[in-house]
């Protein structure tokens, strides 16, 4: 689907559900990662997380561009647009549009998986750190010993 495709059917709905017109942009944003859909304040633009799409088909689109449309309009009339604001629960419920999306799972690569392990050399308290340490700005926390870098185990 492509941005025309989408911006067609967001007016579509608007004008099906919403009985207004849509009179401004939507479009696919690439860097979305945790929600289907969001609406924009400032230039009550709606942008689509085409992942979710991809995944979960024509069906789940319709389900967010319906709950942007319920953010849109109601900020558009001046009610309460916010997911907490009854005007907004009672236009989702009118419509049938979804509270929340489908969560996509991703794989996420560890890019660290390595660990460090420092040690006192006067307590001998050990310190594992995911991250390296620069051994000439820290000391032991409970001595205030040197410490040195031991071999991962």
């Amino acid at each position: 689907m492509t941005d025309q495709e989408l911006q067609s059917l967001v007016e579509e709905l608007s004008l099906h559900y919403f009985e207004q017109p849509f009179l401004h942009k939507a479009y696919f944003n690439n860097r979305l990662r945790t929600t289907g859909g969001r609406y924009l304040l400032r230039s009550h633009n709606i942008e689509f997380n085409k992942k979710s799409y991809d995944i979960f088909g024509l069906e789940e689109l319709r389900g967010i561009i319906l709950h942007e449309l319920c953010h849109y309009h109601l900020h558009i009339r001046g009610m309460g647009y916010k997911h907490r604001d009854a005007d907004f629960r009672t236009l989702l419920k009118k419509v049938g549009a979804p509270r929340f999306c489908s969560t996509i799972v991703e794989n996420k690569k560890r890019t660290n998986t390595k660990t460090y392990i420092y040690e006192c050399v006067d307590c001998k308290q050990k310190y594992p750190r995911k991250k390296r340490m620069d051994l000439n700005k820290y000391r032991c926390g409970n001595c205030r010993g040197r410490l040195i870098e031991q071999i991962a185990e």
